[in-house]
């Protein structure tokens, strides 16, 4: 699943860095650092797919000579305590080509230069041979001073002031988000990455009445693992992936994250089973099928999406995401409801129709004697086409249609025969 990243670091010499030598190691390079009287050698690294250098169009000749570049940033700044680059890092799609990826980031690039005037120095990395195959990744080292016909000139204070820093930030998220979502798109795959924090994804997904998507987001921002407990956790799952056993996290904090990793995948795979549900619904009503037929049909799409998971696995991982033990019961209660059974239940009563009510009396486990019974109680559900549409989620007008004409008709009845029917059961 695509994901999303973008922060930006500074390079300081207050913490003993400098931008010659940052730039030697993202790229690749050897670079002597004049100011310093170094040698920054990383001509063995591996790993680096691409390296470019974009300026403005005023910029001097030597501005793409990556030495010279990178040594007259050094000695525009004359502070101890200077910063004297900036660094972009991105994640890249693992779902899109190289070709894509490069792209994508060469725009991301020729934005900085366009918006701050800065010469930009982007390095595309491969994923590392022992971690995760699809941390496709780039680091675009930036100018802290706009480079111009005579050199570079005055700081980009824009991005290092404190009111207007966070907002140019905010904007530059949003761009690379939009890129990248334009180039899964062209690529045919259906994720899309947000920029977004998981609060305010969560209220917009409330805001469209998607109660799904809201809960899945309702959880804190995932465990930063860190170098150490990365590399400890990539050894084991190595080693998991050469014995042929389930891997395992080695440390607490890769527990934390690996837990919070399945717990999301559940949510994505029970998305993709409800949406799967209800699209099925949707066409067997549209091809002639009564409500209950169609929902039953849905309810077969939904269990049959992975024939080679069994039930009880699919029951265990959902029990994870809503906090339960998979030993508890199924029934739905105030607190750890059972969501899979409370949404296909939802998708398969019937408007207002008996029929409906036994069907899904029966996915519980009761007779339609017992239904018969409780018919007359008067702590009867909320409307169901009320829930039915909350859970299609795209209202149907041959649906509306059919459930106006069956309101009409049911309030002429009631005037010519004054006779209290309960409200749960169809004429």
């Amino acid at each position: 699943m695509a994901s999303y990243h973008l922060s930006v670091k500074t390079i300081k010499r207050s913490a003993g860095r400098s931008a010659t030598a940052a730039a030697a190691y993202r790229v690749g390079e050897r670079i002597e650092c004049q100011r310093e009287g170094r040698v920054h050698d990383y001509t063995r690294k591996q790993g680096i797919e691409e390296t470019f250098i974009l300026t403005p169009k005023d910029a001097p000749d030597w501005a793409t000579d990556r030495s010279r570049l990178w040594n007259e940033v050094e000695a525009s700044e004359t502070r101890r305590n200077s910063v004297t680059a900036r660094e972009w890092e991105l994640a890249l799609p693992s779902e899109i080509s190289a070709e894509a990826r490069s792209q994508i980031t060469r725009d991301f690039a020729q934005e900085l230069v366009s918006r701050y005037g800065v010469a930009v120095d982007v390095a595309i990395h491969a994923p590392h041979r022992e971690g995760d195959q699809r941390n496709h990744h780039a680091h675009v080292l930036t100018s802290t001073r706009k480079l111009e016909a005579e050199g570079f000139t005055a700081k980009t204070r824009v991005l290092d002031s404190a009111k207007t820093g966070g907002v140019e930030i905010e904007q530059m998220r949003g761009l690379w988000a939009e890129l990248q979502n334009r180039a899964l798109e062209r690529a045919g795959e259906v994720e899309r990455v947000d920029h977004r924090s998981l609060e305010a994804q969560r209220e917009a997904a409330l805001e469209r009445g998607d109660d799904l998507t809201a809960e899945e987001l309702d959880r804190d921002p995932e465990l930063k693992l860190g170098p150490a407990a990365n590399s400890m956790e990539r050894r084991a799952k190595a080693m998991a992936e050469r014995q042929g056993r389930e891997y395992k996290p080695v440390t607490e904090r890769g527990a934390v994250v690996h837990a919070a990793r399945q717990a999301r995948a559940a949510f994505r795979e029970m998305r993709a089973r409800l949406e799967l549900a209800r699209e099925t619904y949707g066409i067997e009503r549209e091809a002639g099928q009564g409500r209950v037929s169609a929902g039953l049909a849905a309810l077969r799409a939904a269990t049959a999406k992975d024939r080679d998971r069994t039930p009880e696995d699919f029951r265990e991982r959902l029990a994870r995401v809503v906090g339960r033990s998979p030993d508890q019961d199924d029934t739905p209660k105030s607190e750890g409801r059972n969501y899979a059974r409370e949404r296909l239940k939802e998708i398969m009563e019937k408007d207002a129709g008996r029929d409906g009510q036994v069907a899904v009396h029966k996915l519980d486990g009761h007779s339609e004697s017992e239904l018969a019974g409780d018919t007359g109680r008067e702590d009867r559900k909320p409307s169901v086409n009320e829930r039915l549409k909350d859970v299609l989620n795209k209202p149907r007008e041959r649906l509306e249609v059919e459930d106006e004409r069956d309101q009409e008709k049911d309030q002429e009845v009631e005037k010519d025969r004054d006779i209290d029917r309960d409200p749960g059961l169809s004429h």
